[in-house]
């Protein structure tokens, strides 16, 4: 068998810039030897959303360099506040250089189930198809009957959204009330926060994992540290609440566990 192999680069992304890659700061080098431009929008960790001018951007690099591109639409469905659900392959071309994934974890709380399907360039998916089925089997029929429902129900990824809209409303709020330069994200369930260079009068971080371990240790708040385009961490509002009013009280808490310390930023 074959033993496909390669080098990953990762693009820098910037708040200053949305969250998106600069793809024109790829030197000729790495143009000539890339492959594969791998995507993800709505995006993990940021919720940072693509728009439709650097899809078009994205499609015309792809052809210039012969590269396909991998779009991960994981979160495509959980959008709110006015911002509709984009998919690549909507722009003029992209069917031509790309495929875009598509997974039921998110949108219909499917999480663990691992159902997904692709689509796209008709060769890619092919080729996809041939690697997979030499990887793993199908899925249980129950999951995918399971699938076939959330997908003739497209109702049930609307509440879902409006539910963590709902939920990123009011963190944002208790956030900011603690200091906390944060924004909205338009999509997704997770909110990018700067993490503080340090605590008035207390401890300094000099890293986003530092203030994550702070977080968890000092205030039993869980998050996920990044450092890989400077200090931030990852809040999710997929916790477990029964209403809406019990969201407001975790979220009091929260408030509450932040309200004895100032942040520095």
């Amino acid at each position: 068998m074959h033993n496909a192999s390669g080098e990953t680069y990762s693009g820098k992304t910037q708040s200053s810039n949305s969250f998106l890659p600069d793809l024109a700061s790829l030197t000729a080098a790495q143009r000539r030897k890339a492959k594969l431009l791998y995507l993800n929008y709505p995006n993990n960790p940021t919720g940072a959303t693509a728009t439709r001018e650097f899809y078009e951007k994205a499609v015309r690099f792809a052809y210039d360099n012969e590269i396909i591109i991998v779009s991960d639409a994981a979160y495509a469905a959980l959008t709110f506040d006015g911002e509709t659900p984009l998919s690549f392959l909507s722009v003029a071309g992209a069917k031509d250089v790309g495929v875009e994934i598509h997974s039921l974890s998110k949108a219909y709380n499917m999480t663990g189930w691992r159902l997904a399907f692709i689509c796209g360039n008709e060769l890619v998916v092919k080729g996809f198809a041939a690697v997979k089925d030499n990887n793993d089997s199908g899925q249980f029929a129950p999951i995918q009957k399971a699938g076939v429902y959330c997908l003739q129900h497209p109702e049930i990824s609307v509440k879902t959204s409006l539910k963590y809209s709902r939920r990123h409303d009011l963190l944002v709020e208790v956030l900011r009330s603690s200091g906390f330069p944060v924004t909205k994200p338009k999509a997704s369930f997770y909110l990018y926060a700067a993490a503080p260079r340090r605590i008035k009068n207390g401890p300094v971080f000099h890293s986003a994992e530092d203030f994550s371990e702070y977080l968890i240790t000092e205030k039993l708040i869980s998050t996920v540290p990044w450092d890989d385009a400077g200090a931030y961490i990852r809040f999710s509002v997929t916790f477990p609440a029964r209403d809406a009013a019990e969201e407001r009280r975790l979220m009091a808490e929260i408030k509450h566990r932040l309200a004895d310390v100032e942040f520095i930023f």
